[in-house]
């Protein structure tokens, strides 16, 4: 029997042509949009965790005030520089086991007769610390081979500087690259990683940098580890109470920061938590919107199928069989939109997916194609179509055969 109501509900549905699609529009535009915005947003939120992935949680940051996120690099306008001597404040707190002073700067790249700006990274003098870098960072040659201690003018480089893109021809091994109009041989190139960071990276040893800069004395950041990961906050306070006290600073007044990857990347994934519940409201309104176009469209039908529900009544229905006609009938129109509308929402995903990978060149936004949510998504759609059509199917139920028959 209820074969028979859905057979009739498609077939009413097929009969009413651009009406029934006019009104399943509103149905397939919120559901897709709610399958496409959280299918990204999964995949967003995969993309930046994978641009921490290269940070270890006994590992600390140090910054400048002006160059304060990790994710950007250290600015040109700090207060004050981190230097030697805030490297011995921070050697004297409690479960400090490592400190890396490090250097990041723009620097003008030119190859082919081309110049770029780009940003470049320096690497210690100490092999120990070089290697424990490679390690955080998990860095990997595709070709040639990784710097050491005692390198002179030799250089590094991530997987996007060897395409024709940047300087015209593909940069390769034992090319020569000019930094600040100082010749640097390539000696590797670091295998493509899911980190834009990595690939975009360039790495010099840092008597070359400190010698080309004219640099003495001055870092960007201080990479520090921790003998025991489960203490990371704990030393990282007091790192902070450290500094502020030998720089005579009030707390909350400091000219550095002290960051930690698990909280900055805590603080991201709320974020990107907060705009996939602000983008899924905004798509639930749509929903909103299609139910009260499918209440429309059944109100307007019980007018046009009076006599026919008349009819029906005549030869034996009961209320509750118009009830199930016109309740069945809705649901269907709430089925068919979340359908369509999932399989469009998963084609624009996928659509924003290609144009993003391929303007940044990798595969850094995938789509999370979760089957609960597209099952769950139809469902809904099915249920405000049905709540949607309770209204209209009530007024046809409670119609006399008399006055239906009239009309």
């Amino acid at each position: 029997m209820l074969k028979d109501y859905f057979l009739m509900a498609l077939d009413n549905l097929r009969h009413r042509g651009i009406r029934s699609w006019l009104t399943i529009i509103g149905v397939i535009i919120g559901i897709a949009a709610v399958v496409s915005l959280i299918s990204l947003g999964q995949g967003l939120q995969d993309a930046v965790t994978g641009q921490f992935s290269t940070l270890s949680g006994d590992n600390l940051i140090i910054q400048s005030s002006s160059s304060a996120s990790y994710l950007g690099p250290p600015g040109t306008g700090a207060v004050r520089k981190l230097n030697e001597h805030d490297i011995d404040v921070i050697n004297s707190v409690s479960g400090v086991e490592l400190i890396i002073p490090r250097l990041l700067r723009t620097v003008k790249l030119e190859y082919n007769d081309i110049s770029k700006f780009r940003y470049i990274a320096s690497l210690p003098e100490n092999q120990e610390q070089i290697n424990y870098i490679y390690k955080t960072m998990d860095l990997q040659v595709s070709e040639g081979r990784l710097l050491k201690a005692g390198d002179k003018r030799k250089i590094i480089i991530g997987a996007n500087f060897i395409g024709k893109d940047t300087f015209g021809k593909p940069v390769k091994l034992s090319s020569s690259l000019k930094i600040q109009n100082e010749s640097f041989e390539v000696v590797g190139i670091i295998a493509k990683t899911s980190s834009l960071e990595i690939n975009n990276a360039a790495l010099i040893m840092e008597d070359d940098l400190l010698r080309i800069l004219e640099i003495e004395d001055e870092y960007d950041l201080i990479l520090v580890k921790v003998t025991n990961k489960d203490r990371t906050e704990e030393v990282a306070q007091l790192i902070e109470k450290a500094m502020r006290r030998d720089r005579n600073e009030k707390e909350g007044e400091e000219d550095f920061s002290v960051q930690t990857p698990i909280k900055a990347l805590e603080s991201i994934s709320l974020i990107l938590n907060l705009i996939n519940l602000v983008v899924t409201g905004i798509a639930l309104i749509s929903l909103l919107i299609g139910g009260i176009g499918i209440a429309n469209t059944m109100y307007t039908s019980v007018l046009e199928r009076k006599r026919d529900i008349g009819v029906m009544k005549a030869v034996g229905s009961t209320n509750f069989e118009i009830l199930k006609i016109f309740v069945v009938e809705s649901g269907m129109i709430g089925l068919v939109g979340g359908i369509v509308g999932a399989i469009i929402g998963l084609a624009f995903a996928f659509l924003v997916s290609f144009i993003a990978n391929s303007y940044f060149g990798q595969e850094l936004l995938k789509v999370s194609i979760s089957f609960p949510l597209l099952f769950a998504a139809i469902g809904f759609s099915f249920i405000i179509g049905l709540i949607s059509g309770l209204a209209p199917a009530r007024q046809a139920s409670t119609l006399k055969p008399v006055e239906a028959l009239r009309a």
